[in-house]
This record gives structure tokens, C-alpha cells and sequence, in this order.
């Protein structure tokens, strides 16, 4: 399938992107309320749906489902070989300790440590989060913290400083974006740390800029790993490019695969922030939130932002992988995918998919709906070759398929 297709059958449910809130004019209050009621939900699962927040810019640009882009070098960002995956301890003070490879560290050093590193991004009519890629300004965030802020953004570091800043290059599909803050140099880089390593329960700090309070830091664990989401209102079925309904439209959903889910508080604001481990590596960007008040909230691995911000920096663009199949929700006893189109000449035809497939498991991934197809697809490089587990006449079978880049 082609990875960047909205789906129709994405319902509306209580999720909400965040970030999307308007700058404060003085003071800790906001007027009116910043998260709404969500609608009913039309169907379980992990759906995000974006808010009409009033006179909120910084609507989400499309909806974020759970599955990740995959690992990936990225260029200068990327520190090479395997990270000693940090674990916490409990002290008789009342302040836990961090323990890594390297010795203990307190919650108040990992957060002094990365606050540098982590600034407020303000448009024209709201204001976000953002994490600092180089010295001389690159700046890794949410794609619908900037979309529709035009050239007045202004990025607000950990010292009070500000500087003007303008967007490199944006990907929808996967919700980043890289801007850039202007005359400004000798910045705290953060520390990427490696995605792959998680694990259900590490203990992780969230650092953004929720309500509007730069700087904000709070506490929490890696409650899941590996979720596809989905933000955003509508969607279509069929395969097509980023962000384009049937005839042209502006889609408003977005799926992703590989989504990092924790309990660590994080608000409107928060979008583009830092999620780090207990050694102050960059493991996530914060990127949604449950809308209806439950502690539960969602990163992009930063594998994933590693992959996407290098083809931003170096390219402006972004190639996504292509599969080639319009897939739907299975209705029968056995979860999966069912193949409802294939594209001639795709990467799925080539491997042997076919109309009326029930795909039960895409690379490690076991499928539970259309969506973990989609998100999956996502996450995976130009040329990746992946194996594709179906159904066909109550037989089991499975196929490689080599990905390509959509044209």
C-alpha cells in the first residue's frame, strides 16, 4: 500500500494533537479551554483526532497514527554503535537516581542537562516545542507546530535569548518538520540516543513548553512501544500522496507506526519537545496526547526524526516507501488487513499480493487492522526488502516485498 494514503475507515476517537494553542499575552491562564470534549469515537483502537481549538493556528496538518519510519542513520546526528539502555534505582533521598553505564545520575542533573537543549517555537497565532539539532541553529519539531505560521516564527531558547527563525523543510506524513533560528551560534545540541533500545518501563523526561511554560519538565516510563495512531479528522481509503483526499482535497488524517507511548504529563505545548532517557539522550518527539484527560501521550522514536530530519536538511523533501495496496479493517474471526485494491505495476504486485488478501503480519509487525499496514509501511526505507505474511483461501503464506520510493 502506498504509505502515505489516508484511510477512510480512520474514525473520529479521543485523541488530539498538541502544541496547537495560541501565545500567552501575560500571565499563567489561557481563556476558554485548551483541549474540547473529543466526539464519540466511532470505533476502538488508537485513534488521534485533531481539535478545532478557537482561534488556534496550529491545528495539527494531519493525523498521527502509531508505527514508526524505521531506524536510520542520520548524518552528523547520528552517535554510532549500541547505547547502554538506562535503568533507574531508588534511593533512601527523596530525589531518585538515574543509573546508566557511566554512573548515577539525579532527575534534577538529566533535566539540567537537557533544558538547554529544548526551546519554545512562536508563530503567528500559536506556539510550540522544539529540540536543538546543531550549534548553529537547526531545530527538529512538529510539523503542525509550524504549518500555516508563515515566515513569523520565533524561537525562545533556555536563557531567555530569542531569535527569528525560518522552516527548512516539513513532512507531513510523518509530522516533523526542521527550522532554523537565524544569527545565532554556540547552541546545546542534544544528545540523540537510539530508539531501538526502549523498553516497556525505562523511566523518561519530557521537556517542552505545556501552556505556555518554557522549560517544563516531567517524569514518567515508556508504557508501551510500537503503536499505530492516527490524528486528524476524515480520511480516504484509497492510496495517495501526502496530505490529498480522492479529487484533489486536502486530507486531514495521518497514520504512523512505531509510536513510543508514556505517562509522562504532557500538554498543549509540548509538541516538538524532547522525550529523553534517563542518560539525557533525545529518545522521542512529543507529538500527541489523549484529548479527553487520560495521563496517556505519544512520541515519534527518534530513529525515526533522525531519517526524516537528514533528508529535510539535505534534500527539503522526504522519500517515502511505497507498497502499492489499499487495505481495510478485517471482519472475520482472524485480525489483519484485507487487500481491497492493488496498484499495477506496485512492489506489492510484483511480490504476489492480491485483491481479497488478508494480511496478518507485515515484517515483525502482527497486523490488527488497516491502519498497522499503513503505519508500518511508513517506517520503512526505499529498498527495504520486507516480508509480507497473508491469507489466501484459508491458506497461510508469506512473500518478500522490496519497497519503493512513490514517484
Amino acid at each position: 500500500m502506498d504509505a502515505n494514503a489516508p484511510r477512510e475507515d480512520n474514525a473520529a476517537g479521543g485523541w488530539s494533537q498538541f502544541g496547537d494553542r495560541p501565545p500567552t499575552a501575560g500571565g499563567f491562564t489561557r481563556p476558554g479551554p485548551v483541549l474540547p470534549p473529543p466526539p464519540p469515537p466511532r470505533r476502538a483502537g488508537f485513534v488521534l483526532t485533531r481539535k478545532a481549538i478557537a482561534g488556534l493556528a496550529l491545528a495539527a496538518v494531519t493525523a498521527l497514527t502509531v508505527a514508526a519510519l524505521g531506524g536510520g542513520a542520520v548524518g552528523a546526528y547520528v552517535a554510532e554503535g549500541a547505547r547502554p539502555v538506562p535503568t533507574v534505582t531508588k534511593t533512601a533521598t527523596a530525589s531518585p537516581v538515574f543509573r546508566t553505564a557511566s554512573g548515577q545520575l539525579t532527575v534534577a542533573q538529566v533535566a539540567e542537562k537537557v533544558q538547554p537543549s529544548v526551546v519554545m517555537i512562536q508563530g503567528q497565532n500559536a506556539e510550540g516545542s522544539g529540540v536543538v539539532l546543531s550549534e548553529d541553529g537547526l531545530i527538529l519539531t512538529n510539523n503542525h507546530v509550524v504549518a500555516g505560521q508563515g515566515a513569523q516564527l520565533t524561537v525562545k531558547f533556555s536563557d531567555g535569548k530569542t531569535a527569528k527563525a525560518t522552516v527548512v523543510g516539513t513532512d507531513p506524513a510523518t509530522d516533523l518538520a526542521v527550522i532554523r533560528a537565524a544569527d545565532v551560534s554556540g547552541l546545546a545540541k542534544a544528545t540523540l540516543g537510539d530508539s531501538d533500545q526502549l523498553k516497556v518501563g525505562d523511566d523518561v523526561l519530557a521537556i517542552g513548553s505545556p501552556l505556555g511554560l518554557d522549560g517544563t519538565v516531567t517524569a514518567g516510563i515508556i508504557s508501551a512501544l510500537d503503536r499505530t495512531v492516527t490524528s486528524g479528522s476524515g480520511g480516504q481509503d484509497q492510496q495517495l500522496p501526502p496530505g490529498w483526499g480522492r479529487q484533489g482535497q486536502a486530507a486531514e488524517t495521518t497514520t504512523l507506526g512505531g509510536m513510543i507511548q508514556t505517562d509522562a504529563a504532557i500538554n498543549p505545548g509540548n509538541s516538538g519537545g524532547a522525550l529523553v532517557n534517563a542518560a539525557g539522550e533525545l529518545v522521542g518527539i512529543n507529538s500527541a496526547v489523549a484529548a479527553d484527560g487520560v495521563n496517556l501521550g505519544f512520541a515519534i522514536p527518534v530513529n525515526t526524526a533522525k531519517q526524516v530530519s537528514e533528508q529535510l536538511i539535505s534534500k527539503g523533501k522526504v522519500s517515502h516507501a511505497f507498497l502499492g495496496v489499499s487495505v481495510t479493517d478485517a471482519t472475520g474471526d482472524v485480525p489483519g488487513a484485507l487487500v481491497r485494491q492493488v496498484t499495477a505495476g506496485s512492489p506489492a504486485e510484483k511480490a504476489g499480493l492480491k485483491q481479497g488478501d488478508l494480511i496478518t503480519k507485515i515484517g515483525n509487525t502482527p497486523v490488527q487492522g488497516g491502519d498497522t499496514v499503513v503505519g508500518q509501511v511508513r517506517g520503512f526505507k526505499v529498498g527495504q526488502q520486507v516480508e509480507v505474511t497473508y491469507q489466501r483461501d484459508g491458506k497461510t503464506s508469506t512473500v518478500t516485498v522490496t519497497m519503493e520510493e512513490r514517484k
